[in-house]
């Protein structure tokens, strides 16, 4: 089994801060993971993370966008688990921007994945 990535264990760090109440210690980490990145796995996961955090709708689909991109470019099936929860993070980040036929589209493709959005 390969070893974590320093960016990946900068998420975990990140995601117990997050359970903390310590946002602006998780987004520095989340930042420091994408810095840190060394491939388009790790590059997946930091953005991820990051769009998770993001206060700006706009950014935090930048972001989401990002995340799918860089989870397309892995090329191989460690990323397969993740479109799911890409694709309603894409989606709810078009909803927010006012984009709803975007948003349904991505929210059809988590469905068509088994993982079935609930619209508020």
């Amino acid at each position: 089994m390969e070893a974590m990535s320093r960016s990946v264990m900068l998420c975990i760090e990140g995601t117990q801060a997050e359970f903390e109440r310590r946002l602006k210690d998780a987004q520095r980490l989340y930042i420091e993971a994408w810095d840190e990145a060394i491939d388009d796995y790790d590059a997946c996961v930091a953005a991820h993370y990051i769009a998770h955090l993001e206060q700006d709708p706009r950014k935090a689909l930048q972001w989401n966008l990002e995340a799918l991109a860089r989870a397309d470019a892995v090329g191989n099936e460690c990323v397969k688990p993740f479109y799911p929860s890409l694709y309603v993070n894409v989606g709810r980040s078009y909803e927010l921007v006012g984009a709803e036929a975007e948003a349904q589209r991505y929210y059809d493709l988590a469905a068509q994945l088994g993982l079935v959005h609930q619209r508020d």
